[in-house]
């Protein structure tokens, strides 16, 4: 197959941009600036969950390491089943 270059081949778009004299201020250096709301700041800290949190991981590594851990089988099929068909 064929093709036949259409239009005009070459073209710019920007070529008008580029010509243009570039004007350069002055103004001193720049530097950047950020500002974090309080939520943010609320969000940030550490909460009593988090904390409740990481005790509950820590027993669980305990439990898995010293082979004492046990999954109870009927209860995450359940909880599957919930999920994946929308329990009751």
């Amino acid at each position: 197959m064929k093709i036949n270059n259409i239009g005009q081949m070459g073209v710019n778009p920007y070529r008008k941009q580029m010509e243009k004299p570039v004007q350069q201020t002055n103004t001193g250096p720049k530097s950047d600036k950020v500002e974090i709301s309080p939520e943010a700041k609320g969000l940030q800290e550490t909460s009593q969950f988090q904390e409740a949190r990481k005790e509950k991981v820590a027993q669980l590594k305990i439990a898995v390491q010293n082979g004492t851990y046990q999954v109870d089988a009927k209860t995450i099929a359940a909880k599957m089943t919930d999920f994946y068909f929308g329990g009751k």
